[in-house]
């Protein structure tokens, strides 16, 4: 490869150290681009990086021979070949979820993500969204206002983005008429107002010619606003804001290089601190003053948001990553339960009451979403029924943590409000989502503590409390064995309970069907019920067919460490089927019986159950004295 050199300015070869130093004080612009499938996104950026000088000299050499063998000259180059991400994506047969790029004028520094229009993109959208300081809308003037345009305009002013420009692109195709500038603007002026948008920025413009980008153009003499880049030049950033709110710091980690030195250190999230200042760590409410506050240069007495530091306490206190670290007298809530707006990035729709990863701050908990309480047609904003989210649908819902966590509304502090589902199956980011407000049955109920617990319990019982969680097709054998298990424990005094799936379907669950989001909830009671009886120290006998890892997980997490166990009744579908004693299997073959597990509903086995029971080599007595025989040596 060439060395790759810079073209710049005459004060790069006068005073390169001049220029490095006003280099390094511009202020530095996060925007971007987004729009409908070919509204000219990568084209416009690579206008930019042409025409502001900032290209590597080799690339510029590779465009222009490239243009030469397409047939384009002079402006008609295809810039959008240094940009275009999908592009690079199909090339090197790698993912590239957004592509960003660097670049710079005498004034302003740039990182400008260009992002796919594509409507199964959208969640690359929201990813180069969360973290723009302004978004420019692009508009093919021939299209006018999609769907698309409408759905990134939306999700830009749910990300807290206020700086919007609406680029009308492609005004040559169109032959610079102002009378199709003006009734586009009109019609996106309504929509923007009837979401919340109160200001935006218009331009007619042409990446591909270059109008309206670095200068006015001349094929626009009715157009009497700023070009783009001057504009992005200028454009006020509010810096100050997030310096002037409370201090708030999540823990990316702890440093402790020698026993001497205990520090915790992240990205100040809001506002400042200093030596002294009284600090307090949530979500365990413990308060401490700053010590020393470490960064890359040594101690200093001051830090603002937006810096990277390490800082020390002056009391041992328990503080770890995930933890926020708050001004003491201006602390964060604390809450398990939320509404907030979720984006759902991913083709498998969702099921509510499933449990999903969700990532806030430096923080990983495992978290439920419920049924939606509306999805936003995002062309009339209207508030529509739905069970559940697929792709790219965006509602409104309750999300349950499985533990308190610090958090902020969305609107005070993106860090602390915006948030990630991961699929814990798959470990695919799923949806992006942010907190509104805490629920005020989260702040008002609180665990009342009480004098006997589990272990008096137990101990009166004497015995160990324990969930045999026997799962399997229907027709495996899951009630006779459990049936026989029971009997076997009592002839021990063992005490227990037996709870078998069609039997709470006569009463706790009557009125859950066989959806999968029916199946999700029926599973999360029973081992809600399940967790209570061990409280009470039984021995819990369960037959389900609870057909998904992620339920069974689910109740695993519930339980103390080693009481949960899996007894996979491991029976093959034709066997299953062949012995159809309530003649289901048939009712599912003929499709009168829908959602049936094995048929038309999957069932995935357990990877690592603590017990496996073959019923093709065991007899239903013998599987119960293998169980036994595990759950009490």
């Amino acid at each position: 490869m060439t060395d790759t050199v810079y073209k710049t300015d005459a004060l790069i070869a006068q005073d390169i150290d001049a220029y490095l130093e006003a280099h390094q004080h511009k202020t530095m612009l996060r925007f971007i681009t987004c729009g409908s499938v070919d509204d000219g996104k990568s084209t416009l950026i690579g206008r930019l990086l042409y025409d502001s000088k900032m290209i590597f000299e080799d690339q510029l050499a590779a465009l222009e021979a490239d243009s030469k063998r397409v047939g384009t000259q002079g402006q008609e180059i295809d810039f959008a070949l240094l940009v275009d991400g999908l592009a690079a994506e199909r090339e090197q047969g790698i993912t590239i979820d957004v592509a960003y790029r660097f670049f710079a004028t005498e004034k302003r520094k740039f990182i400008v993500a260009d992002t796919p229009g594509h409507e199964q993109y959208t969640r690359n959208m929201v990813t180069g969204a969360s973290t723009a300081d302004l978004a420019v809308i692009l508009i093919d003037a021939r299209k006018g206002v999609l769907t698309q345009t409408r759905r990134h305009s939306y999700l830009v002013h749910q990300l807290g983005i206020r700086n919007i420009v609406l680029a009308v692109n492609k005004m040559d195709l169109v032959g610079y008429d102002q009378a199709t500038f003006d009734a586009i603007v009109a019609d996106y002026r309504a929509f923007a107002t009837s979401i919340g948008i109160e200001d935006f920025v218009a331009m007619p413009i042409s990446g591909f010619k270059g109008d309206n980008i670095t200068a006015l153009s001349e094929n626009t003499p009715w157009y009497t606003g700023p070009a783009l880049l001057p504009h992005l030049e200028t454009v006020e950033l509010d810096a100050t804001s997030d310096q002037a709110r409370p201090f708030r710091m999540p823990v990316q980690w702890v440093n402790r290089p020698n026993l001497d030195f205990r520090g915790f250190a992240g990205l100040i999230a809001s506002g400042s601190v200093r030596l002294g200042d009284e600090v307090r760590v949530l979500p365990s409410g413990k308060t401490s003053t700053v010590a020393r506050i470490v960064s890359l240069g040594g101690d200093r007495d001051e830090a603002v948001a937006g810096e990277s530091v390490t800082i020390t306490l002056a009391d041992e206190i328990d503080c770890s990553r995930g933890q926020v670290i708050v001004a003491a007298k201006e602390p964060l809530e604390v809450a398990d339960q939320f509404e907030a707006t979720v984006v759902w990035m991913d083709e498998t729709e969702m099921v509510p009451g499933r449990a999903y990863w969700l990532k806030i701050g430096t923080q990983t908990v495992s978290a439920t979403v419920q049924h939606p309480k509306f999805q936003i047609n995002v062309n009339t904003m209207e508030h529509l029924a739905a069970k559940t989210l697929d792709l790219n649908a965006i509602g409104v819902a309750n999300i349950t943590t499985d533990r308190a966590i610090p958090f902020a509304p969305y609107a005070e502090n993106r860090d602390l409000g915006g948030f990630i589902l991961i699929d814990k199956m798959t470990n695919h980011t799923v949806a992006a989502g942010m907190i509104h407000f805490a629920l005020r049955r989260a702040q008002n109920i609180h665990w009342q503590a009480t004098d006997l617990g589990r272990d008096h319990h137990a101990g009166m019982k004497n015995q160990k409390p324990a969930v045999l969680w026997m799962t399997g097709l229907s027709g495996s054998g899951k009630s006779t064995i459990a049936n026989i298990v029971e009997k076997k424990l009592a002839r021990m005094n063992r005490h227990t309970f037996l709870l078998d799936g069609d039997n709470v379907r006569h009463g706790l669950n009557k009125d859950l069907g066989f959806t999968d989001a029916d199946r999700v909830e029926n599973i999360r009671r029973v081992g809600e019920v399940a967790k209570l009886m061990t409280d009470a120290g039984l021995i819990v006998i369960t037959a389900f067919i609870s057909p998904f890892r992620a339920e069974r997980d689910m109740v695993r997490a519930m339980m103390q460490p080693g009481e949960f166990v899996e007894v996979f009744i491991d029976t093959p579908l034709s066997v299953a089927e062949g012995r159809d004693v309530k003649g289901l299997y048939a009712k599912a073959r003929s499709g009168a019986l829908k959602n049936f597990t094995g048929i038309d509903s999957p069932y995935e086995a357990p990877d690592s159950p603590e017990i496996r029971i073959d019923t093709t080599q065991m007899t239903p007595e013998e599987a119960a004295d293998l169980i036994i025989a595990k759950l009490i040596p």
